[in-house]
């Protein structure tokens, strides 16, 4: 071999063996941003085509409802497809999901969701054997959900990271997460209001691989002037500050995304519930995730 020959090979194994091809870093980024029409819900009841156009002109490739405002399955299926959105989740009251459960999956067929989510137990509800009723109450309702081809979800808010008189010291997060079926239930956690109870999003991505198929993604910071402590939020967890559109505020989305894999996270939705401009808040929260790479 030529002396230039062996030197060549020999830098091109050395490179080789310091970035194999296994270890090569791939960047994620996504695809398909959502939002969750809570964020727009003042506008909604004034123009729901209209506000669900602009959303789609702002970007966004999925919605997420959270109330039909007197419309038809048929009716908000028409106006997503119209508007080449897709809407594969929706919010639902707890008492939707005790009480109206079936025509409630039908309807979810016909919209297209894939995902149905109760995002709120009342603070009435908020005791041991509360909590004891509602993953009951869950686990009855995901199996049903799962037999109709939907996924049953839980969101959070901050209320839930606090421990339980009457479980054992649990936290209600994990009360939850340890005593429902993961297959008849999993999680839509809300990025922000686990962060602002100091609790990690991926130490519960790693614990529980794969239980988080949705995420809500709004960032908030801390401001000593807030004037709203966001208290049936967040409960006893103490909180000075106040929600800011996505990357305005102090959350490491890069940290937290990165995992998403792990997490199982297949939808992310923009959600803002204090927007003082919706529709500047939805372009702002949009910009900064399509450019997004971790």
């Amino acid at each position: 071999m030529k002396r230039r020959t062996f030197i060549e090979t020999s830098v091109a194994a050395a490179l080789y063996a310091s970035h194999p091809l296994w270890a090569v870093e791939t960047t994620h980024e996504i695809k398909r941003v959502g939002l969750q029409l809570y964020t727009v819900r003042s506008e909604m009841p004034k123009d729901f085509d209209g506000t669900i156009a602009k959303v789609a002109e702002t970007g966004y490739k999925e919605v997420e409802f959270a109330g039909y405002f007197d419309h038809t399955p048929e009716q908000v299926r028409g106006v997503v497809d119209k508007n080449g959105l897709t809407a594969p989740s929706a919010h639902f009251a707890y008492d939707i999901v005790a009480n109206k459960w079936p025509e409630t999956l039908e309807a979810a067929h016909v919209i297209g969701h894939k995902y149905l989510v109760c995002p709120w137990i009342d603070e009435k509800q908020r005791t041991a054997d509360g909590w004891k009723r509602a993953t009951e109450l869950f686990n009855k309702a995901g199996e049903a959900s799962e037999k109709a081809g939907i996924q049953f979800c839980f969101h959070n808010h901050s209320y839930e990271f606090a421990p339980v008189e009457g479980l054992g010291g649990k936290l209600a997060y994990d009360y939850l997460l340890e005593e429902t079926n993961p297959k008849y239930v999993k999680m839509e956690m809300d990025l922000c209001w686990i962060s602002v109870a100091k609790k990690d999003p991926v130490a519960y991505f790693k614990k529980y691989p794969g239980r988080f198929p949705l995420v809500h993604v709004k960032d908030y910071v801390y401001d000593p002037n807030a004037t709203s402590s966001y208290a049936g939020a967040t409960g006893s967890v103490v909180f000075k500050g106040r929600l800011e559109d996505v990357g305005k505020g102090t959350i490491d989305w890069k940290r937290i995304l990165s995992h998403s894999d792990t997490a199982g996270i297949k939808h992310y939705f923009v959600e803002n519930d204090d927007a003082k401009n919706p529709f500047e808040d939805i372009k702002i929260s949009y910009d900064y995730l399509a450019a997004l790479r971790f």
